[in-house]
């Protein structure tokens, strides 16, 4: 977790215990305010010691049981001034995948140059719509998320429109292991190696694939996207982290060149989709 991240957290809950030690009609213990809404003990000195996230349903029942509501646009806007930077999955996915989709499709509107690096899996942009089901699929078991598969396929299938959009240069980077790793069915795995090869194709599309066997100068780690150089978007298996300051964005497309510079394009990435493919059906 960013230190600003938790800097934030901890300002908040210092508010929160202001709230409670300045209650109408007297200070509130943290028994008696957890007991009002059935929550254990520890989760009021968790949340005023910044050691857990609240909800906005916390903000709100925080702000009544202190006798004051009012202060609940303040709480608000300062838990949605640290989550516009570190998105939790558990917050975002509370009512599905198709938010998180929509929130993306937002974004790649209103950006024309796009970077991306991936190690694990083909991006998004990308998938075909059994691929992308299997993945949701997965990640809804895994978080435990409501299962909306169908619409958050669509949603996804809707942002690559982007790539016939003439105005519009995505900059892709691959790991040859994301062209072999069975999170779906071979067949369909099968399915997506023959789209990715055609993307290869689009005057709108530069995918390079980083092989195996390259050296490398850095680790091919964690995932993430530039947008126009000025925003990054990355994911930990907890978070989804909006980055903009320039600090930040300047690290991850040095990142991204760093990597660029292990990777191979036209025919010699066509020979590694090529050759995941016979790995899958040899006939």
């Amino acid at each position: 977790m960013s230190t600003d991240y938790q800097q934030a957290r901890e300002a908040l809950g210092v508010r929160l215990r202001e709230l409670r030690m300045s209650a109408l009609g007297g200070r509130l213990t943290g028994q008696q305010l957890a007991d009002a809404y059935g929550w254990n003990k520890s989760k009021v000195s968790k949340l005023e010691n910044g050691r857990q996230t609240p909800t906005t349903d916390d903000l709100r029942k925080w702000a009544d049981a202190t006798g004051q509501p009012e202060a609940y646009d303040e709480l608000l806007a300062r838990l949605r001034g640290f989550e516009s930077h570190i998105r939790s999955w558990r917050r975002q996915l509370a009512s599905g995948h198709k938010p998180v989709q929509d929130t993306h499709l937002g974004a790649h509107a209103d950006a024309s140059v796009f970077r991306g690096w991936e190690s694990s899996m083909i991006f998004g942009i990308l998938q075909t719509p059994d691929y992308a089901r299997s993945v949701f699929t997965r990640y809804a078991e895994l978080q435990r998320s409501p299962r909306d598969t169908e619409e958050a396929v669509r949603s996804r299938m809707k942002r690559q429109e982007a790539l016939y959009d003439s105005s519009k240069r995505f900059h892709l980077i691959l790991w040859e292991a994301a062209l072999r790793a069975l999170i779906c069915p071979p067949s369909v795995l099968l399915a997506q190696l023959d789209r990715l090869s055609g993307a290869i194709g689009l005057d709108t599309v530069e995918l390079g694939i980083i092989p195996l066997s390259a050296s490398l100068k850095i680790p091919p780690a964690t995932a993430f996207w530039l947008y126009d150089d000025r925003q990054v978007v990355t994911e930990t298996w907890h978070a989804e982290l909006w980055l903009d300051d320039a600090d930040s964005v300047a690290l991850y497309l040095r990142t991204w060149r760093t990597l660029r510079e292990s990777a191979v394009h036209g025919a010699d990435a066509h020979h590694l989709i090529d050759a995941a493919r016979r790995a899958l059906d040899p006939r």
